[in-house]
């Protein structure tokens, strides 16, 4: 390469620069720099998760770095790597949590360890769920040969352990974490599940993909959903006016739904015991024991063309 070519590349590359900086002093949202080195950091907390699975599933996914521990020197080393870890994250968040905004650092790091040691103690609570889901996906889904099949490919369970993992720290009212937890296993699994939403015992999720629900959903006990489903809001037009409104449906005990159904309405109450079919969109409550399905569609077949070839199927509804 030539002295000038280069010359031209340092010359471009500082222009582009002076342009980038000249842009950042427009004072917008997305211009800030002064607490670039103090946010959470995404690849410690998807380490975290990580670290959380293997604690959770012991002999599925053990970390081999200490492979030449027994079982509790083994999580002995797990606990106080992401003890250390998350009480650094949640240190970061303090400055988001309303009760530590004002407080100085030793506060806030003492508040951010007492908020550590108690999420880690309820991890036998979320562990007994956990076992639950578990019998729920393989009483649920007759394709699935075993537990060991489950855990170690199924969407829905990965999942399930990351959300109730992640809905303890948002009832220890930790801000960001818990979503950044959920949305790495959205982007892993393609269910998106806020942290807020309130799971009952023996959940199962089939298949998965596209599955939504929403903040303020409540789900009962042995609930059974499939791929597609919404849980959501009848509307987010009022914007941050709707925040802390209940905007998401309740799912009593029992109920199932199946794909592509949307439940739409913080007001909207779908009854114990019932079953919503494919497709179904709901707005209003559902009395229990009520089987909800659409009108089946319509097959329409055309006849062969002059070219000899066959029509595509039209589906439309009646």
């Amino acid at each position: 390469m030539s002295d000038r070519v280069q010359n031209k590349e340092i010359r471009d590359a500082e222009n582009i620069v002076n342009a980038i900086m000249d842009d950042y002093d427009n004072d917008r949202a997305i211009d800030r720099k002064d607490d670039f080195y103090d946010q959470p950091n995404r690849d410690e907390i998807i380490d975290i998760i990580d670290k959380l699975m293997k604690i959770i599933y012991p002999g599925y996914f053990r970390d081999m770095t200490y492979k030449g521990y027994n079982a509790e020197n083994h999580l002995a080393a797990l606990i106080e790597d992401v003890m250390y870890r998350l009480h650094g994250q949640i240190i970061k968040v303090g400055k988001l949590m309303p009760d530590l905004e004002d407080k100085c650092q030793e506060k806030v790091e003492h508040e951010a360890y007492q908020i550590t040691v108690e999420f880690l103690n309820r991890i036998p609570m979320v562990r007994e769920y956990l076992e639950e889901d578990l019998e729920a996906s393989l009483e649920g889904d007759p394709a699935a040969k075993s537990f060991d099949e489950i855990i170690l490919a199924y969407p829905g369970l990965y999942a399930i352990s990351v959300n109730r993992l992640a809905h303890e720290l948002f009832l220890l009212n930790v801000p960001l974490i818990p979503r950044i937890m959920t949305e790495h296993a959205h982007s892993l699994t393609g269910i998106d599940i806020h942290p807020g939403a309130t799971i009952g015992r023996h959940f199962f999720i089939d298949h998965g993909t596209g599955i939504v629900v929403g903040e303020t959903t409540v789900i009962g006990d042995n609930v059974k959903i499939y791929q597609g489903v919404t849980l959501g809001a009848l509307s987010t037009s009022g914007g941050q006016k709707l925040r802390d409104v209940r905007r998401h449906p309740t799912i009593e005990d029992n109920v199932t739904i199946y794909s592509g159904a949307s439940i739409l309405g913080g007001d909207t109450v779908i009854g114990r015991d019932s079953v919503i079919g494919s497709n179904a969109f709901i707005t209003k409550s559902i009395p229990a024991g009520t089987r909800v399905s659409i009108r089946q569609q319509e097959l329409q077949y055309s006849g062969t063309t002059k070219t000899g070839e066959k029509d595509l199927m039209d589906d439309t509804w009646t």
